[in-house]
């Protein structure tokens, strides 16, 4: 079918007008026609059995020489009409045409950049100026989603970009080491044990990196839809769990760990909820200091409402940086490789939140230190 006569909505919207206008002309048309033998009664003001003298020297009776009016007159008004009509319909649906397409004009060009929209041309927007209307409204949809497509874009090639980097730093020392150990002849089992352990050290990391990718897709990809498990968690049980597996570091810091847990029962995933819990408290040990505090408590402010607020001691962090500390690999709100951690961690922890329809928001400590709040729709 060629692109002529293609159903486009342009064509469409211009039959349809012609069709209207034709119709609504022959109804008139109809109508006029009907109503004449009702408007010429002549005849009437005549008396009964006058005759009428016709021009060619004939004579008719008045009854007939109305009959032969009223027929003159519906000939005449058909033949007329019929060729207003023709003029009417070419008219209005050549205008209708031209107006269609100035109207989808603004269509085209959204269809026109959608054909040219790739990752180097994100940038190009439609700006549409023209009346404040439907289209004008469809414009600025299309151009606030190429911001957003932009903003996804432009973070997910930082993300790829940080997380290569963060793969390749384990990766490299494991290769150097095990480079220097073979390259030297005088090695001895000593020697062989330390890069050992410093392979491990490193395999360990970059294993961690990858367990806390694969949360984070897991949790963005149930961000909006529904979660594949759930069940009830009480989110004490993921702090009990949490502070048990920190509790050696937290010894080596001598860390002052106060809690004040209540029961705090959601709906979801036990186990990203788990690993909420786990993120939160692994970074209030992570990041404090020799004698810091932590202080965790669970509440249930209202009716179908939990929190979990997870405080420590440390260095400081400008207000200004904390919304940065929940993207990937920012920590302290300094894009930093190679430091301790991944940078996933409450990343992460956003990305439950919101999985689980929930919120989290973070308050930076005076004199160092934060504390990060997780809402959550409770258990009914």
């Amino acid at each position: 079918m060629s692109a002529l006569m293609r159903p486009t909505l342009r064509l469409r919207l211009t039959v349809l007008n012609g069709i209207l206008l034709i119709g609504a002309g022959a109804i008139m048309l109809v109508l006029a026609w009907m109503l004449i033998d009702d408007v010429l009664h002549p005849a009437d003001t005549l008396l009964p059995g006058t005759e009428v003298a016709i021009s060619d020297g004939s004579r008719l009776s008045v009854e007939e020489w109305q009959a032969r009016m009223v027929d003159r007159a519906r000939t005449e008004l058909m033949a007329k009409g019929l060729l207003a009509l023709i003029a009417i319909g070419v008219a209005g649906t050549a205008g209708a045409y031209v107006v269609a397409g100035r109207a989808l004009r603004p269509l085209h060009q959204v269809t026109s950049m959608a054909q040219r929209l790739g990752e180097e041309t994100l940038d190009q927007r439609i700006r549409y100026s023209g009346a404040n209307d439907e289209v004008a409204e469809l414009a600025a949809t299309f151009d606030a989603m190429l911001d957003r497509l932009n903003e996804s874009f432009e973070a997910q090639k930082r993300f790829v970009a940080n997380a290569s980097h963060e793969l390749r730093t384990p990766l490299a020392v494991m290769r150097t080491e095990i480079d220097v150990t073979l390259s030297d002849d005088e090695a001895d089992i000593q020697e062989y044990r330390r890069m050992a352990m410093v392979v491990r050290d490193a395999s360990e990391r970059a294993n961690g990196l990858v367990d806390a990718l694969l949360i984070l897709a897991r949790s963005e990809a149930q961000t909006g839809r529904r979660l594949a498990r759930k069940v009830p968690f009480d989110l004490t049980d993921g702090v009990h769990a949490a502070l048990s597996a920190q509790k050696n570091e937290v010894a080596r810091l001598k860390l002052d760990v106060a809690t004040e847990l209540r029961p705090a029962v959601v709906v979801g995933d036990p186990g990203l909820l788990e690993r909420l819990a786990g993120n939160l408290i692994e970074n209030a040990v992570r990041y404090n200091h020799l004698h810091g505090r932590l202080w965790v408590r669970t509440e249930v402010p209202a009716a179908g409402v939990v929190r979990l607020v997870v405080g420590n001691t440390g260095f400081e962090v400008d207000q200004a940086d904390v919304p940065g500390l929940f993207e990937p690999f920012r920590r302290g709100g300094r894009e930093r490789t190679g430091a301790r951690g991944s940078g996933l961690g409450l990343s992460i922890v956003r990305a439950v939140c919101e999985a689980h329809g929930g919120t989290v928001g973070a308050i930076a400590q005076p004199g160092g230190g934060l504390e990060v709040t997780v809402t959550l729709p409770g258990a009914v």
